[in-house]
């Protein structure tokens, strides 16, 4: 275990600069997302597409970005594509074209794969191995604020100098607050990893023999589960609180404390991870977006299981960012972690960028009751792939030793 000072130099100041990146690049688009139909007069759905490219696209590079960050270039990645974003949010602010939206997204699609919490966790689990757990739980916990930073801070600068100038505002943040903290983290992270760091494979191919395995297809399927739970509930709650008969203040009300509740749910996770394994931590999360559905749809019978839902939701999807690296660490491969959880970032992102569209489409043939009984059914499939993961997982080797 690294001693505190050092310990302090990487984690606090990645907590508090991915706090601001996910503010910026990632919570800015929701929080702004009314105001640009307003403004720019395209619909919701034209809008929102630009946003699910920069998911896609995301997901699509972050086992480049992995590959490189496990081969010790992770603070010209995090630092890169920190630049990259801020400079696109500052093009963001001269749009007129809808197909100049849609650019701009796609290369903060690209930006976010390399600054979002996949590169952060690769860039920790080098350096601090099977210590990263902790590291990873505090990042979390600052972090999971973001959207509590974003959307305020976001509604008082246009009211106070319109969107186009709160998104420079935004990019003017990341730099100048968020980017000397990930040098100083990636630098203190850097010298942890001398000496500690597990050796990558020399060749790409080596390291994507674990998509050959049933452990990494039960693993990402598992976890994919979960992004298009949360990806499909979070997105129509408003719509499916309506549909049930529940108060617009409530539903608003409710919808705001799903955040809270992740930071919870971290929290209760510190607690208990010295009692039990972070394999039954990870099925608790299961278990509790399961029960978060069927009080959801107990809601229109019984309408106070809404603070259930909104605990059980919000819990259990807190804890996820955190099992998720770790278990791809233990079950898969600490040597080669970037590019194995960039690959199972693919799966699990798509998860997040196309639960929107699926729950639509379901919608649409048997209505939200539909949706939710689909949203029940999920993560008990997940926790049945994540148990087979761990079943077929052959022990991390030996020989993925230190240099």
């Amino acid at each position: 275990m690294p001693d505190k000072a050092t310990f302090r130099q990487i984690v606090w100041p990645f907590a508090i600069a991915e706090t601001i990146v996910w503010a910026a690049m990632y919570y800015s688009f929701p929080a702004l997302l009314l105001t640009w139909e307003q403004d720019l007069g395209w619909s919701k759905t034209e809008l929102a597409g630009a946003f699910t490219s920069a998911l896609v696209v995301s997901a699509m590079l972050a086992p480049v970005m992995g590959r490189l960050i496990d081969h010790g270039y992770g603070r010209y990645v995090f630092m890169g594509c920190m630049l990259l974003g801020a400079s696109l949010l500052c093009m963001l602010s001269l749009v007129t074209e809808i197909w100049q939206f849609y650019a701009v997204w796609i290369g903060i699609g690209a930006a976010m794969s390399g600054a979002l919490y996949e590169a952060c966790f690769a860039i920790i689990t080098r350096s601090f191995g099977g210590d990263a757990k902790r590291a990873i739980t505090l990042v979390t916990l600052v972090a999971g604020l973001a959207g509590t930073v974003s959307f305020p801070s976001a509604h008082a600068l246009v009211e106070i100098v319109g969107w186009r100038m709160t998104v420079v505002v935004f990019a003017a943040v990341m730099v100048f607050v968020a980017g000397p903290l990930i040098w100083i983290g990636c630098r203190a992270s850097e010298r942890m990893a001398e000496g500690r760091a597990y050796v990558p494979s020399t060749k790409t191919v080596h390291a994507l023999r674990v998509l050959k395995t049933i452990t990494f297809w039960a693993f990402a399927l598992s976890f994919a589960m979960l992004a298009t739970h949360h990806a499909m509930i979070v997105t129509h709650i408003l719509p499916m609180f309506d549909e049930r008969g529940i108060p617009k203040e409530a539903a608003v009300l409710a919808a705001s404390m799903i955040g809270p509740m992740q930071v919870a749910g971290r929290l209760a996770m510190m607690a208990a991870e010295r009692h039990v394994s972070t394999m039954v931590i990870a099925s608790g999360c299961f278990i509790a977006v399961c029960g978060s559905s069927a009080a959801l749809f107990g809601t229109a019978m019984i309408p106070s299981l809404i603070v259930l839902f909104v605990l059980l939701q919000g819990a259990g999807n807190g804890v996820v960012s955190i099992v998720r690296p770790v278990l791809i660490a233990t079950l898969l491969s600490r040597r080669d972690f970037g590019v194995v959880s960039g690959m199972a970032a693919v799966v699990f992102m798509a998860g997040s960028a196309f639960g929107p569209t699926i729950a639509s489409l379901i919608w649409e043939i048997g209505g939200y009751d539909l949706v939710i009984s689909l949203a029940i059914a999920m993560p008990v499939i997940g926790l049945a792939l994540l148990l087979v993961a761990a079943k077929t997982a052959s022990p991390i080797s030996e020989d993925e030793h230190s240099e």
